[in-house]
């Protein structure tokens, strides 16, 4: 089955309509999802607009970079330290 992909946008806009009434399986029908997607979203997304959505979604990334750049270091560090180590 084929992966779709929401916009932040269209995810906010579905959960807004779920606030004003909507129920939610004429809101996944509408959308072709399961209740059990509209259910994780609102799960993650509830509460949030449309800004607040890109704002997290840009600090996972910033958070997934550092996470690699730590990772560097540490191998860097460890690797410095061996060789300290073995002119000792």
């Amino acid at each position: 089955m084929k992966k779709v992909k929401f916009s932040e946008s269209q995810i906010v806009a579905a959960l807004k309509k779920q606030e004003a009434g909507m129920l939610v399986k004429d809101i996944a029908r509408e959308m072709g999802i399961s209740d059990a997607t509209f259910y994780n979203w609102k799960a993650k997304y509830g509460g949030m607009e449309a800004s607040d959505v890109k704002q997290l979604k840009d600090l996972e990334a910033e958070h997934a970079e550092l996470k690699k750049m730590f990772a560097a270091l540490c191998i860097e560090n460890r690797a410095m330290k061996n060789l300290i180590e073995k002119k000792l």
